[in-house]
């Protein structure tokens, strides 16, 4: 057989391969409208009887996020039933966060995505569900805090009678947990995912949801062997230099680790770039030559800046969507136009241009929006996100111009090409203002001792040394 006849059949197997994945995770209104899709039926032990019962499986995926499997387990002889969502897909490169603020029957029926490594906090009553207590769950705010009432309750009357003081004080916060499922009250729901595979649904379509924050973080290494990913013991080695006297910066410095996709060894390679009129950035890329996944992301070198920083350009033509940007993790960008909005945080750094960076905000949201689609959406929110992307769409292509595209970021790590410079560029404003007390904090800036560090270090070892001397501690 010749070497063409092989490739030939390579890709057959890779297109049937594909299929079937497509075939296996099928869309929830997918399933809902073919009759022929019927969950796998497994027989299985019943750990409440000892009997057997009967597990169903269903493929399915979230649109636009996950291939999730859910599983119903039913014992027919005494009645125990239970349900789990487990994921089918990999562990995402960063960890999540969702803060959410509940004060209304809308916020309550928000959907919510908890996977088996997630913990849950309710703010208010300093109450925390660790990832290990509860599996996997798709359900509801309102379902999550009714879970919780039904798991505190279930041992309130044995309690009560051979621990009465833990009684009271648990009786407490099953009382508050009902008066936030009647709206009585305002909450805060946390959700902490080393893994990031949870999700709390955003309820504003085309803006930031401002009950809604979301925060991304790389894990530690603690974090990486609680979840199962093999974590090299030294990555020094490869970031050294052989000769200590030598100050220079090599042009590519390369860190081996493990990919995030499919844990198989990659390296990650680093660039220091100086942009002319701007400052020093460094360029990060990972590529894993085993599953072909790639990323990359750019960070600001140097101080931070005194002064934040605001960048208007008014896009006239398909030129300007060819220019040159920067976007730090820092950075908020907008389009009033298309009412475009994305907070800081979002997307990380990236080192592009303008069309380029769009492009990535629309496939983002193409890909990475969960419960647009489906039976349970509202069609007038699909009506919305579906109006909004045909808006990007056509800046993107240049058929909705001119637009404004607004750059805010308070570290001043952000850098739009002027192709006038060191001239001023007749379509961009740059303004520099004093972060808010408020920005400065999100940021970390306000507890940094920079002046007379020493000073105030000696009076801090000075009150301790008094403190432990205090006649209080002697008695």
């Amino acid at each position: 057989m010749s070497s063409q006849e092989n490739s030939s059949d390579d890709n057959v197997n890779i297109n049937n391969q594909e299929t079937n994945q497509e075939n296996l995770f099928q869309n929830i209104g997918q399933i809902v409208d073919n009759d022929d899709v019927k969950p796998t039926e497994i027989e299985s032990y019943c750990v409440n009887c000892g009997e057997n019962g009967i597990t169903k499986l269903l493929l399915t995926k979230i649109p636009h996020w996950r291939d999730i499997v859910i599983m119903s387990f039913d014992c027919k002889h005494c009645g125990f039933n239970n349900n789990e969502v487990q994921f089918a897909g990999v562990i995402s490169e960063k960890g999540s966060v969702y803060t959410c603020t509940i004060d209304d029957k809308q916020d309550l029926d928000r959907q919510l995505v908890k996977s088996e490594t997630a913990s849950i906090k309710i703010k208010e009553i300093d109450l925390e569900i660790p990832a290990t207590t509860k599996r996997g769950h798709l359900t509801t705010v309102e379902g999550i805090i009714s879970s919780i009432v039904e798991d505190l309750s279930a041992d309130q009357p044995v309690r009560k009678e051979m621990d009465e003081i833990n009684y009271e004080k648990i009786e407490v916060i099953i009382q508050k947990l009902k008066s936030y499922l009647e709206n009585k009250e305002p909450f805060t729901i946390i959700v902490d995912d080393p893994a990031g595979n949870s999700y709390i649904e955003s309820l504003c379509v085309t803006t930031s949801d401002p009950k809604l924050h979301v925060r991304h973080y790389f894990r530690t290494r603690d974090m990486d062997i609680s979840l199962g990913l093999t974590v090299p013991d030294d990555q020094q080695d490869s970031t050294q230099t052989t000769d200590d006297g030598d100050n220079d910066v090599p042009e590519v410095m390369i860190f081996p680790e493990n990919c995030s996709h499919c844990n198989a060894p990659s390296e990650t390679k680093m660039h220091v770039l100086n942009i002319p009129h701007f400052k020093e950035v460094i360029i990060m890329a990972t590529t894993c030559d085993v599953c072909g996944y790639k990323s990359n992301e750019v960070k600001s070198g140097g101080c931070i800046s005194p002064l934040g920083k605001k960048i208007t350009l008014k896009i006239e033509d398909l030129d300007d969507m060819s220019r040159d940007i920067l976007k730090s993790e820092t950075c908020g960008l907008s389009i009033p136009e298309a009412e475009l909005e994305l907070t800081s945080g979002t997307l990380g750094g990236r080192f592009t241009t303008v069309e380029g960076l769009l492009k990535q905000i629309h496939d983002e949201l193409e890909e990475k929006v969960p419960f647009i689609n489906g039976d349970s959406v509202n069609n007038e929110r699909k009506v919305v996100f579906q109006k909004f992307m045909d808006k990007l769409n056509s800046v993107i292509s240049g058929e909705v111009l001119p637009v404004t595209l607004i750059l805010d970021d308070p570290l001043d790590n952000s850098y739009l090409q002027n192709p006038y410079a060191p001239d001023p560029d007749p379509n961009m404003t740059i303004e520099h203002y004093e972060r808010t007390w408020e920005q400065n904090e999100f940021l970390g800036l306000n507890d940094i001792v920079l002046d007379n560090y020493n000073e105030s270090n000696n009076e801090n070892n000075e009150n301790d040394e008094s403190n432990s001397n205090s006649p209080n501690d002697v008695l």
